[in-house]
């Protein structure tokens, strides 16, 4: 038995997060909220035993995790090109009040979340899936045994709450993750499983 658990976290705000654009790959900064939304992620984690940081290449995410990783006396984040959030293609940088004057309908999926939008130009449902779900298998098999804290994106962290709920991937969740907000995991012989309990028991 040579398990990892993996807690996948939201990054921290930016100020596109405020504005309401979809940023997609489109690299932009956390803002000052979202430097303190990493410092509390930090406090949230003092106790949990992570033994390393991983990120997303993107710099919302990075810089959320240069953060918990300094606070928490960890070694630099390492970053992996498959947690990168969904392309959304042609609609990133739009904001969303100028998307729905051109577009109401493809709007209207993005709020929803909808995991069956298409966006032109961009990532499919499957091959987004499949990277982000490849990464963490990846990640899970370099640290048997170990905790790993991951900083990723919400549609990132979509794909797992629906996996590890054997959710199909067009399942609708409910509700958007938040900055800072987490779902962890269990991988084992390139299998993931829920372990929501890892925090909550440290």
């Amino acid at each position: 038995m040579n398990p990892a658990l993996i807690c996948l976290a939201r990054h921290g705000e930016t100020d596109w997060n405020k504005r309401g654009i979809l940023q997609g790959w489109t690299d932009v900064p956390i803002n000052d909220l979202g430097r303190q939304q990493a410092q509390a992620m930090a406090q949230a984690y003092a106790q949990a035993g992570f033994h390393a940081v991983w990120s997303s290449p993107l710099v919302r995410a990075f810089e959320t995790a240069q953060i918990i990783a300094a606070t928490l006396q960890l070694p630099p984040p390492r970053m992996h090109e498959g947690l990168k959030e969904r392309h959304f293609g042609a609609i990133q940088g739009i904001p969303k009040d100028e998307l729905a004057e051109h577009n109401p309908a493809q709007l209207a999926q993005i709020l929803r979340r909808n995991p069956a939008a298409q966006f032109v130009g961009g990532e499919s449902m499957d091959d987004f899936a499949d990277r982000v779900l490849g990464a963490v298998i990846d990640i899970g098999g370099g640290h048997p045994n170990q905790r790993v804290l991951v900083v990723t994106h919400g549609w990132v962290l979509d794909i797992l709450n629906r996996h590890v709920a054997a959710l199909p991937r067009h399942a609708v969740l409910p509700e958007k993750p938040k900055n800072g907000e987490s779902v962890c995991v269990r991988v084992e012989d390139q299998v993931i499983s829920d372990a929501r309990q890892f925090l909550d028991g440290q």
